[in-house]
Formats: C-alpha cells, sequence, structure tokens
C-alpha cells in the first residue's frame, strides 16, 4: 500500500445510557477500546490515535498494552467532534505527510480489521481524492476515510455533529463500501448479551 493512512479512534464518550464505561467491556476476550486499536492496527492504519475523554484515567489504566498513540480531550463534553478535532491536531504531530484518516468508534463490535483494510485499500486506489464510508442499515457512517484535503471540513464540524454530518453531504467523491453488521453498537447494558 503506497499510501499512509492514520486511524483516529473515538473513545472520549461518557457512555451515560450504559451506565459504565463502554470502552472497558469485555467482548471476545479483549475490552471493546483494545478491540478497536487491534483491528486499526491489523488493517495497517499508521499510527493508530486513540482519542479519550470521559474516565480517560481509568480507562487508560485499565487498558493493556496497545500500539497506540493516547490523546485526551479535555472538551469530550461538548460532542463529538471535539474529540475529531483533538484526533486531527495529533495527527498533524504524529503523521504529517499521513493521505488520510480513518475515523472509527470503539462500540461496533461486528467490526473487522478485513473491513477497515478494504475502506484503506479502496482510499489507496482512487486516482482523486475521495471519502470512503461503510454501508450498512442504509445509512452511511463510519469507520470511514476522509483524504487529507476533507480534514478542514472535518475541522468545521461542531458540538454533537460527527463525521456522518459530512458524510451526508460529501464535499467530495465519496464511496461506500458495505459492512455487514455495522449497525450494531452497544448503547444499552443488555446489548453485548445478544451479540452471538
Amino acid at each position: 500500500m503506497s499510501v499512509s493512512v492514520a486511524a483516529i479512534v473515538l473513545a472520549a464518550g461518557a457512555s451515560s445510557r450504559l451506565g459504565q464505561p463502554k470502552q472497558l467491556l469485555i467482548y471476545g476476550g479483549q475490552t471493546l477500546l483494545e478491540r478497536a486499536i487491534r483491528v486499526a492496527n491489523e488493517a495497517g492504519a499508521d499510527p493508530v490515535l486513540t482519542v479519550l475523554g470521559a474516565k480517560s484515567g481509568i480507562i487508560r489504566s485499565s487498558m493493556g498494552v496497545t500500539n497506540s498513540i493516547y490523546v485526551i480531550n479535555e472538551q469530550w463534553e461538548q460532542g463529538i467532534s471535539t474529540s475529531i478535532h483533538a484526533g486531527l491536531d495529533a495527527l498533524q504531530d504524529s503523521a504529517p505527510n499521513a493521505a488520510g484518516a480513518l475515523i472509527l468508534a470503539c462500540d461496533q463490535p461486528r467490526l473487522t480489521a478485513y473491513h477497515l483494510r478494504a475502506l484503506i485499500e479502496t482510499f489507496a486506489a482512487q486516482a482523486e481524492p475521495s471519502i470512503m464510508a461503510s454501508a450498512y442499515a442504509g445509512v452511511l457512517g463510519i469507520p470511514a476515510v476522509f483524504p487529507r484535503i476533507a480534514f478542514a471540513h472535518l475541522r468545521a464540524l461542531s458540538g454533537d455533529k460527527g463525521a456522518r454530518a459530512l458524510l451526508a453531504h460529501p464535499p467530495f467523491p465519496l464511496i461506500a463500501v458495505p459492512f455487514s453488521g455495522g449497525e450494531v453498537d452497544i448503547d444499552q447494558p443488555g446489548d453485548l448479551n445478544q451479540l452471538d
């Protein structure tokens, strides 16, 4: 793969509906956050940046050894856009030449390195800067790869508007990559129990 794509794992939320940090829920023998970091690394993203916010100290101290750069978003309460901004700031410091950013969350248990690799490889194959978005349940969402030229548009997001707001009205060509099970996320205490 000739282009460099960094990953930004969004993991700063308070998990208020769940009542405990979803980042630390165990699925498949790993926490959801460790799993997200692992599949991003296995897909070839480099570096992998993890944005923490609520309960960042507890989460960080609970993590095993991970190949990730941790970023603290002090403004996490102001919405998901601030985590995207914090991740982009850290990306600029750690990988200023990255061609794109793969943005993902830690609460999609069906996520695989195979799907992330498909996003990255499709991104790398484009002749012009394009956005790769995951398609599931009739919507376009994250994980998604944004070319560097789109970073200014991501920085323009505010409040609790995340990347999906940009995917709804993409400023650049957009390619949808099917993600079976992408709609499955963890918000309620029983959600993990309903997984196979």
